[in-house]
């Protein structure tokens, strides 16, 4: 069966410098890279918000980042503003090797619901339709690397794993946020869910 290697947002917002930057974020891109020869398929994920996206605190009256508030479709992190389409932030950090993708995935565009899963909106009905891609090119075995291991790498992998697919996630070509002991929870998540970690 086909292997595909699932790049989550490697944007410049995610790396040093940017709005939401994850500590050493830029420190991964070479060994990734490297890691691009050894697979059937190379699919980038790319976040992609509009200015007035509901998971933004500045549009919410008072709020502050990394507070939480509650969705329709439950509890969410309202995060400063990132990766809003077409801007420098949203752009893939310029030493990605975007040549080899066979699919950019974008995900995040609608206003009213976040997205940190490659397979799903966070509102867990949703699909962005890399599931039926992945299935038409018969890949079935999935490793997930990128920013940030524990929201959008967390929550894709353990999705793919509930959709069937052989995954593992290797944590040395991913960074983490940390937000309040996430990382231990999604590892934790993860792992119930079957994801191998390496």
């Amino acid at each position: 069966m086909a292997n595909a290697l699932i790049v989550i947002d490697m944007q410049n917002d995610f790396c040093p410098g940017g709005a939401l930057a994850v500590a050493g974020g830029d420190e991964i891109v070479d060994p990734i890279n490297a890691m691009m020869k050894d697979f059937d398929a190379v699919i980038l994920t790319q976040d992609w918000h509009p200015a007035n996206h509901t998971s933004f605190a500045d549009n919410h009256t008072g709020a502050e980042p990394f507070t939480l508030t509650t969705m329709p479709y439950g509890p969410q992190v309202l995060w400063p503003r990132h990766c809003v389409q077409g801007t420098h932030g949203a752009a893939f950090h310029r030493d990605l090797n975007v040549d080899r993708a066979d699919l950019i995935l974008r995900k995040g565009f609608r206003k009213h619901v976040d997205s940190y899963s490659a397979f799903y909106e966070n509102d867990h009905e949703t699909p962005t339709g890399l599931s039926s891609y992945l299935g038409e090119r018969q890949i079935g075995v999935l490793t997930f690397v990128g920013l940030a291991h524990d929201f959008c790498v967390a929550w894709s992998a353990r999705d793919a794993a509930e959709l069937g697919f052989e995954v593992r996630v290797i944590e040395s070509a991913t960074r983490a946020i940390d937000l309040d002991g996430s990382m231990e929870e999604a590892r934790n998540d993860m792992r119930s869910a079957g994801v191998q970690l390496i």
